[in-house]
């Protein structure tokens, strides 16, 4: 028996749901994600976590964005460079607050959680723990670059909490996009853990959109580990942004 695999769209972007094999055990899903968007403003902000022995660390994480998204769009309001030193310190400032401490140690279970945002022709990047955030272009895939950022494994926020320690440990940066198209992906660990790792080559992940749509090519992605017996639920976000500036090249 197989769960529901659910894909949801916006604008040229989808939102793929796998919730995990149960003829290889799986009995839950404690995946969670949480998005804002403003076209208006040319940006996005975007969630992922992939939670464990409950949901609740999860769910704490996008109550306490619901409760302050206000001061997210008002950071990606600004210029660029303020939007994401902003978010950067609200980021910080909220999972070291006493009150959000106090809250994840009355919960069961932990998080991964990792945080993107894209403004122009950058985005930024808060990660603890081992969920995955790709950004694929022609020009980069030629020279064998397709992940952003690397996996941290005994990093978690909840329960047992890297910002109840004495040095929070995190990864966080920023990147620009190259002119044209650009793809951004984010994923919970279940799609590079497959049984037979079909996606633990990041190339092998960036050839599913190389001739399809983005709907299908995330569609491509669940039912590959659907077809290999995956056990764990899987989330995937994937957008593309079209760059009309000029990237960043060398002088010679």
């Amino acid at each position: 028996m197989w769960t529901s695999q659910v894909l949801l769209s916006w604008a040229i972007s989808s939102i793929g749901r796998y919730g995990g094999n149960s003829s290889a055990g799986q009995y839950k899903n404690e995946d969670g994600c949480f998005i804002l968007t403003n076209p208006e403003q040319d940006w996005e902000f975007v969630i992922l976590l992939d939670a464990h022995n409950s949901s609740e660390s999860a769910e704490l994480i996008v109550e306490a964005f619901s409760q302050i998204k206000g001061d997210v769009q008002a950071a990606l309001s600004l210029s660029t460079n303020e939007a994401f030193q902003n978010l950067q310190r609200i980021t910080l400032n909220l999972f070291q607050s006493e009150e959000f401490l106090e809250s994840c140690q009355k919960i069961k279970g932990e998080t991964a959680c990792l945080i993107a945002a894209r403004k122009g022709k950058y985005c930024w990047w808060f990660s603890v723990g081992d969920c995955l955030f790709y950004l694929h272009h022609s020009e980069l895939a030629s020279l064998g670059q397709y992940q952003v950022n690397q996996r941290h494994f005994y990093e978690w926020i909840g329960q047992v909490n890297t910002f109840s320690q004495a040095v929070p440990c995190f990864s966080s940066g920023t990147k620009e996009l190259r002119k044209g198209v650009n793809h951004l992906l984010m994923t919970t660990d279940g799609l590079v853990e497959c049984p037979g790792e079909p996606y633990i080559d990041p190339r092998a992940i960036f050839n599913e959109f190389s001739h399809s749509p983005n709907k299908a090519g995330v569609r491509n992605l669940l039912k590959r580990i659907q077809d290999n017996n995956v056990r764990d639920s899987t989330t995937i976000l994937s957008w593309m942004v079209v760059n009309g500036e000029e990237a960043t090249i060398p002088s010679e």
